[in-house]
């Protein structure tokens, strides 16, 4: 039986975890297909494949650790880097899309879990959800970071500020 404690901290999380999913939905609003597209560092993060990156990143800890379905069953890269690439197919609206529903999905999917609850289907190994919530924050907090820099860099280019 989850304590009051644990089910409080678990509420805690979450609304901090939504947060910064929230925050990353919308690093994009306002934004053209080539802003949210446009490269500015060497690696492969765009404003759009950092929004790709974290829906990668819920399905990752949400479905694959949950489930223990492989990356290939949920169809999602098998490597992060690989998960900021673009499609040509891929929008503004279709990425945020995808990043709504993989976040539903893996509310879904822990709603019943409590804190302490075991995922067994990381490749680290069995892991509790509290540790996977607080990864997850932490990444998604590193990416807002990101995102901010990214789309400050994308609007000063244009004379506009945020």
């Amino acid at each position: 039986m989850e304590s009051v404690i644990d089910s409080t901290a678990k509420k805690q999380l979450e609304f901090f975890i939504d947060e910064h999913r929230e925050a990353l939905q919308h690093c994009l609003d306002g934004l053209t297909e080539e802003q949210a597209r446009r490269s500015l560092v060497p690696s492969r993060t765009t404003l759009l494949g950092l929004v790709k990156h974290v829906t990668f990143v819920e399905k990752v800890w949400f479905d694959e650790a949950v489930t223990g379905r492989t990356r290939a069953e949920i169809g999602i890269p098998a490597t992060p880097d690989e998960s900021f690439a673009l499609a040509d197919g891929d929008t503004i609206a279709s990425v945020q899309q995808a990043h709504r529903e993989a976040c539903e999905n893996a509310r879904q999917a822990t709603a019943s879990l409590e804190l302490t609850s075991v995922l067994p289907g990381n490749r680290r190994g069995p892991l509790p959800l509290q540790f996977v919530y607080l990864h997850v924050l932490r990444e998604l907090a590193q990416h807002c970071g990101h995102a901010d820099i990214l789309r400050e860099q994308i609007l000063a280019q244009e004379g506009a500020t945020s």
